[in-house]
Order: structure tokens, then sequence, then C-alpha cells
């Protein structure tokens, strides 16, 4: 399988990159290709932008701080609609990050941190900026991992008032062991998709409430209970397979 990397500002000669033209590996990238993974003239890179465009082309030149490639393919795929955004609780050892991984490697296109009132980490002042970085990390290792045209954003982390608001007009979904509805049974009807994950200790009732005068559906992935870190990509996944994205 090809390597994957992505630069942001992809471009060639100040204008996009074309078939026949030169695209340009800087920066970390650059260094990760001509350094860690020995990339050497005459082998074949795949790059992204994160916003849609996908090259593929040969190394012309591999240096550390500037790889050339000559450009075979472009492919530009649109944003996908309807999104599918995750919200995540804040949970411990890691479990949150894991979470991130697998729904981006999945498809999600978005990623909420929610600070959840049964959330044992808390993310506040520099630690909410470190944390979203982190995770911001995550879902750029886990783009190149699945070779994805689109890099998902990791959005500030929110409280459950704030949630409600912010997704004003989507379809929120909250994932509860003890719903009625299935997922499996929704039908997509053309609006965003939130799929909401609450912390090891479950989201609280007053939470479930705030979320249901909002306009979200509770529902159910199946008969056994999911850790918060598997819940959110098993729900990608099976919403993955309901918009034919699949």
């Amino acid at each position: 399988m090809a390597h994957f990397y992505l630069a942001e500002d992809l471009r060639d000669a100040g204008g996009p990159v074309e078939e026949g033209g030169v695209a340009v590996l800087t920066g970390s990238e650059a260094r990760h290709a001509a350094t860690v993974s020995r990339t050497r003239p005459g082998e074949r890179l795949t790059v992204g932008d994160g916003v849609g465009t996908v090259v593929r082309g040969v190394v012309s030149s591999a240096e550390a701080a500037r790889v050339e490639i000559r450009v075979e393919s472009v492919a530009r795929t649109p944003r996908p609609t309807p999104a599918i955004r995750l919200v995540q609780a804040l949970a411990k050892g890691d479990r949150d990050e894991a979470a991130v991984q697998a729904a981006v490697e999945l498809g999600v296109d978005g990623v909420v941190p929610w600070a959840a009132s049964r959330s044992i980490v808390r993310w506040q002042g520099a630690r909410a900026d470190r944390g979203r970085e982190r995770w911001s990390a995550v879902a750029r290792e886990a783009t190149k991992q699945s070779m994805r045209g689109w890099l998902p954003d990791v959005a500030p982390v929110t409280t459950t008032a704030a949630l409600v608001r912010r997704e004003d007009g989507a379809r929120m979904l909250v994932l509860d062991p003890a719903a009625d509805a299935a997922l499996t049974a929704v039908r997509p009807d053309g609006r965003d998709i939130v799929v909401v994950v609450g912390p090891e200790g479950g989201i609280a009732p007053d939470e479930l409430d705030a979320l249901a005068a909002g306009g979200a559906e509770r529902v159910r992935l199946g008969a056994t209970v999911l850790r918060t870190s598997t819940a959110g990509p098993a729900a990608i996944a099976v919403l993955s397979a309901a918009l034919g994205r699949w």
C-alpha cells in the first residue's frame, strides 16, 4: 500500500495541483518521508490536502526539508453529506482518544469533546487547549492511516447546554443501552447526524433530559453494553452503512 501524507498547503507553483505537475511536501511530513520512511526517488507516494484533494505520483527528489512528487493522478472528492459527527465524552485512560482514532478511520466527519457531568477527566484552561491538540493529532494520524480525502475537525470542548445549541438543526442520536429504539432502525432524513457517547459512568438523567428537550433521540446499539471507547466507532460503522458510504 502506498504511503499517505497530508499537506494542507498542497500547491504547485502557487496554483492547484494537476496531473503532470509537482506536489511538494515540506515540514514534518517531508522529514518523516525522507528520514523515517527513507523514501527515495522513483517510489510512489499518495498525498492529500485534508479538504478533498488526493494526488498520487512518483517521487522526483527527497530531502529532509522538501520532497517533490511528479503527479500522475488527481482525485477531488466533495465533502460527505449528510455529515456524521461524534460527540465523545471525556474519559480516563486514553479511552476517548481510542474512540477518536477508530471513529476517524471508520469515516466520522467531525469530533466534539464533551465535558459530561460524569466525566472523570476535566479539560480546563491550558489543559483544554492541550487536549484538543492531542485529539487533533490523533485524528490526523487516523486520517493518514485510512487514506481519507477529508481531515475531520476537532471542535473545542463543550458542555451539555452548549452542545444542544451547537447542534441545533442536526439529528442527534444519544447512545443509551436502555433505549427502546435500535440504531439499526434509524433511517437517514437528510440532516447531519450527531452521535452522542457518554463517559464510563453513563449519561446523567438531567443531561438525558436536556438533550431530549433539544430534540435528541435515544437509541441502543444492541443487547450488550460497550465501553465508551468502542460505542462511538460501532455507531459510525452502522451509520456509514445506512448512508450508503459502505
